[in-house]
């Protein structure tokens, strides 16, 4: 349940994924509505995740706010309100350098969040201890658990649950389980997620 909320581009290179897309929210339902547009940062390796993640915005009927890609910390500058990483990122050397009011990071990078200045992290990954986990995969379906509530940037709270989602054929689960975690924190509503 998300107690209020709501707000593709196919082809892919590396130009294009360090290029920030800018949209005005259309959503009437959006909490942002009249605020400045928000800024997510998304530090990857080239793996699509920025592709992903504007898929799901436009499958959802949202419009995105700023993405801006990157693969190393120098590649964003002033303040995200949402730096998605990657289970592939690398280059933490500079992390301590980005500011973001929200990290979402996969579990095993979990000591990196102290190095981060962000106000709250959410991670996701196979551990019990992660925010967003997969409690099971069969076939084309992925059940993902959210552990703990989860804040989303406009500041929504989308509750403990478990969602039942269909699993996209030859991806890998935790750049998958990232893109599902970077729509919730955007306040895609967990029954709109394809």
């Amino acid at each position: 349940k998300v107690k209020y909320g709501g707000r593709s581009s196919s082809s892919w290179d590396q130009t294009a994924a360090r290029r920030p897309v800018y949209f005005a929210s259309k959503a009437a339902n959006c909490p942002c509505k009249g605020v400045r547009e928000m800024r997510i940062g998304i530090w990857e390796r080239n793996e699509g995740l920025r592709e992903v993640i504007l898929e799901g915005l436009r499958a959802a009927g949202a419009e995105p706010p700023v993405l801006e890609a990157g693969a190393h910390p120098a590649d964003f500058s002033g303040e995200l309100d949402l730096l998605v990483i990657s289970p592939e990122a690398v280059g933490w050397a500079g992390a301590g350098q980005i500011h973001a009011g929200t990290v979402l990071l996969s579990g095993a990078a979990g000591p990196l969040a102290r190095a981060l200045r962000t106000e709250r992290a959410v991670s996701y990954g196979t551990s019990a201890r992660d925010t967003l986990t997969l409690s099971s995969l069969e076939g084309d379906q992925i059940c993902v658990a959210i552990q703990r509530d989860i804040v989303t940037v406009s500041g929504a709270v989308v509750e403990r649950q478990e969602l039942v989602l269909p699993f996209p054929p030859g991806r890998s689960p935790l750049p998958w389980l990232c893109a599902v975690g970077a729509l919730l924190l955007m306040d895609v509503p967990p029954e709109r997620l394809e």
